[in-house]
């Protein structure tokens, strides 16, 4: 769920901004922007959300959960280094045998910088839920009639250090991914935008669905960003969170075209590229929404909120 934005400057302590209430009683800071300790209230949220969101799973949907790495070949293929390469993390490891690794710890212990001998590894921390599940399902060869549906999820990683508590570099990530014909995709993708308005109005969060596109890198990403918005290939759920006047993209509804599916040559039961497209939960986003619009006594939440959380 990309959302491009101006980071602003960073305090030292690199603490959450907002309301000191509410930072206090859901985040402790870890030294990094973006990237805290959750406390047992916030986690207690997030879970509910999360099964909320799987009473809602589509029939059929296979279930996959992702460690928070993924191969790196597998995300160039993919084209999201030359899409997204300021948002790309990287594993990168102290290889080499004992005496080049103990090399490396002398010069720190002297005071030196020990990451001069760092390597990349064949890993990249995966910056959304779904880019696993493409070549997982070429592998299986042509679809089956009706395409495929996962639920898939994991930790994401996305380098954009803000102190803003909508916006963390390490955050969670739901997704439901379709993939099949255009039409099955659009259809898919149509009916989770309808149901994600209801799902707002059961939660009392003041939503609105608009077109938008992702943050692509540099002049010629922004006319892919132009063209994404022209075919409304993407659209978001914006919710209002630390300020009034700033809403935040806290789901998205995706639709690839054949992208992926040229990418890893899906084909579909008839032979011809499959489509894809993803709806896309922001768990952490959500979260923070609902503690942002109704507070933190969870106690005194509104009376249909806290039945659909099953308090």
């Amino acid at each position: 769920m990309n959302v491009a934005f101006e980071p602003a400057p960073l305090p030292s302590t690199h603490e959450p901004a907002g309301p000191a209430a509410l930072v206090q009683a859901l985040f402790r800071g870890m030294g990094a922007p973006g990237v805290y300790a959750r406390t047992g209230l916030y986690e207690d949220i997030v879970e509910r959300i999360g099964a909320l969101v799987s009473s809602l799973r589509p029939t059929g949907a296979e279930v996959l959960r992702f460690p928070p790495v993924m191969s790196r070949q597998d995300l160039e293929r993919a084209g999201y280094l030359r899409s997204f390469p300021n948002l790309l993390g990287c594993v990168a490891v102290l290889d080499g045998g004992e005496g080049e690794i103990r090399r490396s710890l002398d010069r720190y212990e002297m005071g030196g910088d020990w990451t001069d001998s760092l390597t990349t590894a064949d890993l990249v921390l995966s910056p959304a839920a779904c880019y696993p599940v493409y070549p997982l399902a070429a592998r299986r060869g042509a679809l089956p009639h009706g395409g495929l549906v996962f639920d898939v999820a994991c930790d994401c990683f996305r380098r954009e250090p803000s102190t803003h508590l909508d916006r963390m570099q390490s955050f969670r990530m739901r997704e439901y991914v379709r993939i099949g014909s255009p039409s099955d995709v659009l259809a898919f993708r149509k009916a989770w935008m309808e149901r994600a308005e209801t799902l707002a109005e059961q939660l009392a969060l003041p939503a609105r669905i608009a077109p938008a596109s992702d943050p692509f890198f540099g002049r010629e990403g922004q006319m892919r960003g132009i063209s994404q918005i022209q075919q409304a290939l993407k659209f978001e759920l914006l919710i209002p969170t630390w300020s009034g006047e700033h809403h935040t993209a806290c789901m998205s509804f995706n639709y690839h075209q054949d992208h992926f599916g040229t990418v890893w040559d899906i084909k579909d039961a008839a032979g011809s590229t499959a489509h894809t497209g993803c709806t896309a939960f922001g768990i952490d986003r959500l979260a923070v929404a609902l503690f942002c619009n109704h507070g933190v006594a969870t106690s005194q939440w509104p009376a249909r909120v806290r039945q659909c959380l099953q308090f």
